[in-house]
């Protein structure tokens, strides 16, 4: 089995790039306005929850900003991730501050420093690492579940869609986000949805959840100074029947 590159240093310094990063930090100087507008992913989504959440669930939660995110407006927030080496730095930064190096090119790099942003609440927040398809038990229900960019990164995603039900507080929100870039690396071909991502949402959740809200949001991600992946990522926010 090939080694999990989101347990790699390159990787986790690009994420902590792309949640923690300054624009000046992320961008050219010669960036194009649609470029800074991907800017701020993990706030974006979490922004798109509607009024307050008592317990929330970050799934895929990465380097831990979307988690961060939710503690605004959560009482307590769990964020679980498969990597171990994000959910590591997620809880470093919780302490303070986490020194990175962002690759400019070759074997160029700049020193920085990953912060949290103003206003979140640390204290308020938990990491664990865990399998989206396998989780505990024991997690009990949740006021709001968040999961970006995860469902087309899972071998069999529909094993996370038949858990949702029971991790969702009914009125609870359910916060998907998904880019749905299936790749044969990540999930078989036979675990892909037979037509469109959000048609193959509805028919599994559609029972427990009603949809509220599509919207697409970019992300950007840096690779090196010259090197970016821009992305579209189809936002659903559901509530639980």
């Amino acid at each position: 089995m090939p080694p999990n590159p989101y347990e790699s240093e390159k990787l986790v310094s690009e994420y902590l790039l792309f949640h923690y990063g300054s624009p000046e930090e992320i961008l050219p100087p010669s960036a194009p306005a649609g470029m800074r507008e991907a800017l701020g992913f993990p706030a974006r989504t979490c922004a798109r929850f509607r009024g307050n959440g008592g317990r929330g669930l970050d799934l895929g939660c990465a380097v831990g900003r979307s988690s961060y995110e939710m503690s605004r407006t959560c009482d307590s927030v769990l964020g679980i991730d498969f990597s171990h080496a994000f959910i590591d730095v997620a809880k470093a930064l919780r302490s303070g501050p986490a020194p990175y190096r962002r690759l400019d090119e070759g074997r160029v790099s700049t020193e920085l420093m990953a912060s949290l942003p103003d206003g979140v609440h640390p204290a308020r927040v938990t990491f664990e690492q865990g399998d989206a398809m396998n989780l505990r038990d024991d997690l009990g229900r949740f006021d709001r579940v968040h999961a970006a960019n995860l469902l087309c990164r899972l071998p069999d995603p529909d094993k996370l869609l038949r858990r949702l039900p029971g991790l969702v507080f009914p009125g609870g929100e359910l916060m998907l986000a998904t880019p749905c870039t299936w790749l044969g690396e990540f999930t078989p071909m036979e675990n892909w949805p037979d037509g469109p991502t959000l048609d193959w949402l509805h028919r599994e959740l559609d029972a427990d959840f009603e949809l509220l809200e599509t919207a697409d949001e970019p992300f950007l991600i840096r690779e090196t100074a010259r090197k970016f992946q821009w992305t579209s990522s189809q936002v659903t926010l559901w509530q639980r029947r």
